[in-house]
Formats: structure tokens, sequence, C-alpha cells
């Protein structure tokens, strides 16, 4: 399900660089066609640039420099993926036009489809394909469309792509990063993807998300305010230890912290439980199995806590399993461990296939 902002992608490229803005940390990929598939030539992972009001194009220009050094591409184009906190995703349904058609009207009429007055934002669309073609009635007007829209402030798409010139770069795409794990999923597991309910949980720094995939149709998308930082900063009042010490040792998992992170696991559990509850009321379908992503998927703890709180099996994938690898020798030896946080980057890339 690709959802692409301020897209020029008009044809298919043999090298692909996608670049996961995150709050903490930058996640980069670059792949390489190779046939009817990809390999994995590069990826990096870096601390993000700490900024205070807003995103300067001058700061992102020099930290994108630095991410593209690290991956080395041959190309300049880029795709940018951006986080919950500046973006929104939302479901409705709107009238039988085009695309084009629906992100104007939504532009000047954003509280009637989406129950929020949303100015100054540009907008994409991506239309549900029907189960089956339903025909208008005689006198009645003709069905309307499914649809997930996609939102962000023009202020912050410009400065993204300002940004990106200003690094000597080319800006392809500006997509969602929530999608991510939806858009990789698909190629990891394509048959679950098609035929199966699964829930993707994605645990970032400040946020955590939830999608649900019904039989390859987004069902759900829900976005649940405690991530990575908030485990870590319990971890570090209740041992006494610092914030750096914590988070060194909750993926580790000595298991002498574990009855400390429990609680913490907890208010997120019962978060994403509520969205699943919400989701299997609504449509009476059950889900199947639980697919957790982002760093904190490293630790087998955190994914076997999660189960327990969510009664449903849970386990951490893998979203490069996919591609080939061409990597260099270093990164060969890490890129099982740092997979899971690879997964919006991935996922970001894949809207360029």
């Amino acid at each position: 399900m690709a959802l692409p902002f301020a897209s020029n992608n008009s044809k298919k490229r043999e090298q692909i660089v996608a670049i996961d803005l995150g709050s903490r940390t930058t996640k980069a990929v670059c792949l390489q066609r190779k046939g009817d598939g990809f390999s994995l030539q590069r990826y990096a992972i870096q601390d993000a640039p700490i900024y205070e009001k807003g995103l300067s194009a001058d700061l992102l220009a020099e930290h994108l420099r630095t991410v593209v050094q690290t991956l080395e591409p041959k190309t300049k184009q880029v795709t940018l993926a951006i986080g919950v906190t500046d973006s929104i995703l939302r479901n409705t349904e709107l009238p039988p036009i085009s695309v084009s058609e629906m992100r104007l009207m939504l532009k000047f009429n954003t509280k009637n489809y989406l129950q929020q007055d949303l100015p100054e934002h540009v907008f994409d669309c991506y239309i549900v394909p029907p189960k089956q073609i339903l025909k208008p009635e005689a006198g009645k007007a003709p069905p309307k469309y499914k649809v997930w829209v996609g939102g962000a402030k023009n202020q912050l798409v410009e400065s993204l792509q300002n940004g990106t010139r200003a690094a000597g770069l080319v800006p392809d795409q500006v997509t969602l990063g929530i999608l991510g794990p939806v858009n990789a999923f698909e190629f990891v597991f394509p048959e679950a993807f098609r035929k199966e309910v699964v829930a993707l949980v994605d645990i970032g720094f400040k946020n955590s998300t939830i999608s649900i995939l019904s039989e390859g149709e987004l069902a759900l998308s829900r976005v649940v305010g405690i991530g990575g930082d908030k485990l870590t900063s319990g971890l570090s009042e209740a041992l006494g230890i610092s914030y750096a010490e914590a988070e060194g040792i909750k993926v580790g998992m000595p298991g002498e912290v574990e009855s400390s992170l429990q609680p913490l696991l907890s208010p997120l559990g019962r978060e994403l439980r509520a969205s699943i509850d919400f989701f299997e009321h609504q449509q009476d379908k059950t889900v199947g199995q639980i697919f957790v992503s982002g760093g904190a998927a490293r630790s087998d703890f955190i994914v076997q806590s999660l189960q327990s709180e969510l009664m449903a099996p849970c386990k951490s994938w893998n979203p490069t399993s996919f591609l080939n690898y061409s990597l260099p020798p270093q990164q060969m030896g890490e890129v099982e461990q740092v997979a899971p946080q690879l997964t919006v980057a991935i996922g970001a890339a894949a809207t360029a296939f």
C-alpha cells in the first residue's frame, strides 16, 4: 500500500535510497535492482539531529549528507519517511472521483471528510480496491470509495524538499512512516498478507503504532503514545541507573531487570489490546498473529511480554529477508540483529518498487 507525497517517481529505478526520519535515530537503506528482485547494498543507523523549534532545512541537509556518505549510493534520488507526530493517516469514504480530485477536495474541506480542520496541509489518497464492482442503483448516487488519506503540513514537506536539495540530493518521494511496516510485510509474507488477519506493531522512540491487515487490506491503523523512550526512562528510574545504562540493558535484558520492565510494558500491551478488541468486535474477525518491529523487538523478553498482554502469538520479524544481501562484511554480520529497526525504511523503499 504505497501512499507517497510530492512524488516525482515516474519510472522504475535501478537503485533506491529510503530514509526513515525517526525522532531518536535515522534509519536508511540503499537497494539495488537485480532482475525481478532487489539486493540490500548498505544500511545506516545514526542519531537524529536535535532541534527545538522545527526542522531546519540546513540542519536536515547536513544530516542527510552524513547518512548518504554511509550508504555510498550511485543515485541522488531519495525517498523520505516522516513519523506520526508530523503526519496523519485517516480512513474515510469519498465520492468516486480521481485521486487528484480527492486531494483538491480535501485541501478545501477536511472537516467534512476527516472530522478535523487541517489547514495548510498536503494530502494523498489510496483507494481501497473494492471486493466487488458495485453498480449505482437507478436514481441513487454512485457508491463511495473507501479511501485511506495521508497528510502533512505544507511547510514541513517544503522544508524536507529544500533540505534534501541543499544536501545535493533529489527529493523523489515523501511518504508516511506508519505505512512502512505494512508495505514491507507484503513483500516478506505475501501469503499471510493476502489471506490472513494479522497485526503489525512497530515500537518507536516516542510512539508505537499498530496496523491490522485483513486479507490484503489495511483495516485499522492506530498510534499509541508509548514507545521505547518511556520504557528506558522507567527502567532508569526504577533501577537508579543512567538513561544510557538502561538503554543498553533493555534489549540485552539480564534476568534481574525483567521484573522492573514488566510493569512498564503493561500499559503498552493494554493500549494495543484495546485496538485489537475494537477491530475484532467491529469486523467479527480474530487477529491470528502479531508481528513486532522497531528497536525493542530485538528483545525476546519484550516480545514475549507483549504476547502475554495481547493474548495472541507475537514474534519479531526481519523486513530484509526478501532481499538479497550485497553488504560489506561488518554490516553482513550485524544485519540480522538490526533488521527490526529498518522496517520503516524498507517499507518506504517499497513504495518506489
